[in-house]
């Protein structure tokens, strides 16, 4: 089992940064393949990114360049520096957890992962 509790969201203006972090209780020895996702207002929950168990990166397309996805196994949190933020990077944003999987990881799916967390709002003003 897996519980994650995210924090760091809150409000900023266009322009200005926020770091999320995730929170990760688990077993001492289970590697998660970890996520973030986010729901603005009125649309589906969508990727934004991942890490894998060895720490390779991937990024949506509207964030690469200005989010960073790392993780500190020895705090096991995970987290997301996000710069440049606009006002469509308002959404609740969530972390998400998968332990165990066979072939590629289907990493921008949100059935890929097994366990979320409850969310954080981001809120950017122009």
């Amino acid at each position: 089992q897996v519980q994650l509790v995210e924090s760091g969201g809150g409000s900023v203006q266009a322009g200005g940064s926020l770091r999320l972090s995730c929170a990760v209780s688990a077993n001492a020895d289970s590697r998660p393949y970890m996520g973030w996702f986010r729901r603005a207002p009125g649309k589906q929950r969508e990727w934004v990114s991942s890490i894998s168990t060895s720490g390779a990166t991937q990024y949506a397309s509207s964030v690469k360049g200005r989010f960073t996805i790392s993780q500190d196994n020895a705090k096991r949190t995970l987290s997301l520096e996000m710069k440049n933020l606009t006002p469509e990077d308002t959404a609740m944003y969530f972390c998400a957890a998968r332990l165990g999987f066979f072939g590629l990881p289907r990493y921008t799916r949100e059935d890929f992962y097994t366990f979320w967390g409850q969310g954080t709002q981001v809120t950017v003003s122009s």
